[in-house]
């Protein structure tokens, strides 16, 4: 956004936690989003509100603690909402999830993509779904009901650099990038489930380049998929990485781990054809910058 010539407010409940890379903002603001009153300080006198802010992580983390991120969530997206209302800012992105779709029609690895109208009747895998997908309807409700314009974007599964990679956050694409830098030639990693899942990865970039889209070009306010189609098994994931980093490696598989459903990809028709947008960068190339970054970070420990 600075790069683009805006002026930019970076507000979090930390400063300097492994996620948060500090850029050239032009202020930033430490406050705690599920506070109301600090809501309405992080959003006055803003134009527009991305509201990314979420108690969230890998399929580990989102399977084992359900009331905090439901309940930390649900403020967090409440409080914001209304917020930005009362303060008048001019348009509202909120970063939903791919998690909000049905868990039926996910069942097998090779799947057909998932589209827009497919999330209901509903039934997400995870609370952290569910948390979503009210959030999706609590934001077309200020839509219909304030006139507050807002947009909607269902991520798929995003990856790059400046992620969090250990500790328990962490997804799949950093948590394989981490083994495998932490590995020497001859070891074998671990993959949760037995490797046949299969997802598609959105590089952060391509995930950028669809939200301002969204935000400067377009006046939808029903969810829309930002990913990609190309879908991969985690096992090819993890192979993939082995293969970028030059090393020697074998998998084992852990059929104890939360894996999620069997298969999610995303159907991209709509945002197509409401704004033009594809990904652009393939997976090898995202990954190779992932994994040199993953690489950097083992390295210094």
């Amino acid at each position: 956004m600075k790069r683009k010539g805006y002026w930019v407010r970076n507000v979090d409940i930390t400063n300097g936690a492994p996620h948060t890379l500090r850029t050239n903002e032009d202020e930033f603001l430490m406050y705690d989003l599920r506070d109301p009153s600090e809501a309405v300080m992080a959003v006055r006198n803003i134009d527009w509100v991305f509201n990314l802010a979420a108690n969230m992580g890998g399929m580990g983390y989102i399977t084992k603690y359900n009331a905090s991120i439901m309940e930390d969530n649900a403020l967090i997206n409440i409080n914001m909402l209304k917020a930005s209302l009362k303060e008048q800012i001019k348009k509202f992105f909120f970063s939903s999830s791919a998690c909000v779709y049905n868990r039926e029609l996910q069942q097998t690895p090779n799947l057909p993509p998932l589209a827009e109208n497919q999330a209901i009747p509903a039934h997400p895998d995870s609370n952290y779904g569910w948390e979503k997908l009210f959030s999706e309807l609590l934001c077309k409700s200020y839509a219909t009901d304030y006139g507050l314009k807002v947009c909607i974007g269902r991520l798929h599964n995003v990856y790059g650099p400046y992620t969090t990679y250990k500790g328990g956050r962490e997804k799949a694409p950093a948590a394989l990038c981490r083994k495998v830098a932490e590995a020497k030639d001859g070891d074998t990693i671990e993959v949760w489930g037995d490797g046949e899942q299969s997802r598609s990865f959105l590089y952060i970039d391509d995930c950028l380049d669809a939200i301002h889209r969204l935000m400067k070009k377009s006046d939808y306010s029903e969810p829309l998929n930002i990913g990609t189609s190309d879908i991969i098994s985690i096992d090819d994931l993890a192979k993939l990485i082995i293969n970028i980093s030059g090393k020697k490696l074998d998998i084992s598989h852990n059929l104890n781990m939360p894996q999620g459903v069997r298969g999610r990809n995303a159907d991209l028709t709509l945002i197509r054809n409401i704004l033009g947008w594809h990904p652009k960068t393939s997976l090898e190339e995202g990954m190779t910058v992932l994994y040199r970054w993953v690489e950097k970070q083992v390295a210094k420990t």
